[in-house]
């Protein structure tokens, strides 16, 4: 039986390591040929050899998502590569410094803007360009819980916000020309970011974990099946969504 994305082509934007990763590994076993990419190559090279020894298809393209010309150079390759782009997860995005609003200083705080808030407009540009001449598309953003509710940094969630108002302004501008655009909106995930995270702040991690109703972070994995769900028909009727996961956090 094929999988849901059989032969979809794909690009997963900060796939080395994390929900990125999980998300790559996920797309290719539902048949995707998945472009993996990431500022650095080392654990992008990992995913893609992952996802090539299971049998999946899938290639290292490098891209920085803050540079315009990068983030174009990367759709184009991926067209050059495999003749066209279907989806894509704009995934890439940092943490920042875990300070309060007004410890921040000014280059810290534009990092993390450039990152999950840029990076995710240049991506879309991109995309969206090539999508509208070509048949239309299926995007998905990484946004987070801080999009919702506060408890993060005054970066990050500015960032998160700003990520899912551009989804939802995209679903609205795009929705009748084919190209579905939604996010998901993760809580606290197992992964190496969070992880540098609480490295810092031990006593942080028994807080956060006690705000889940589940009583533990997600996997990362389990951010992947979502946005498998997100690329694939069966979610053909969902566009402009922030998809809670986030293990009943937010119902507090």
């Amino acid at each position: 039986m094929a999988g849901q994305l059989q032969d979809k082509i794909v690009i997963v934007t900060g796939a080395g390591s994390g929900i990125g990763r999980a998300s790559a590994i996920a797309l290719a076993r539902e048949g995707a040929k998945v472009v993996v990419s990431d500022v650095e190559g080392p654990g992008a090279n990992e995913t893609a050899e992952t996802i090539r020894r299971a049998g999946g298809e899938a290639t290292f393209v490098p891209c920085d998502v803050t540079q315009d010309g990068e983030v174009q150079a990367l759709v184009a390759e991926t067209v050059r590569i495999y003749g066209r782009l279907d989806c894509a997860h704009n995934n890439a995005g940092i943490a920042g410094r875990l300070v309060e609003t007004h410890q921040f200083k000014e280059p810290d705080f534009d990092a993390v803007i450039n990152v999950n808030l840029k990076g995710v407009w240049l991506c879309m540009k991109h995309e969206i360009r090539y999508m509208l001449e070509h048949g239309g598309g299926a995007i998905v953003n990484t946004a987070s819980i801080a999009s919702m509710v506060a408890g993060s940094t005054a970066a990050y969630a500015a960032s998160k916000h700003g990520v899912l108002g551009l989804t939802r302004q995209a679903a609205f501008e795009y929705g009748t020309r084919g190209i579905r655009v939604n996010a998901v909106s993760p809580g606290i995930v197992n992964t190496p970011m969070v992880r540098s995270v609480f490295d810092r702040d031990p006593g942080a991690e028994e807080i956060y974990t006690k705000k889940s109703l589940a009583k533990r972070f997600a996997e990362p994995e389990e951010i992947g099946e979502a946005v498998v769900f997100l690329c694939s028909d069966a979610s053909s009727f969902m566009t402009g969504v922030g998809l809670v996961i986030d293990g009943g956090w937010t119902t507090k």
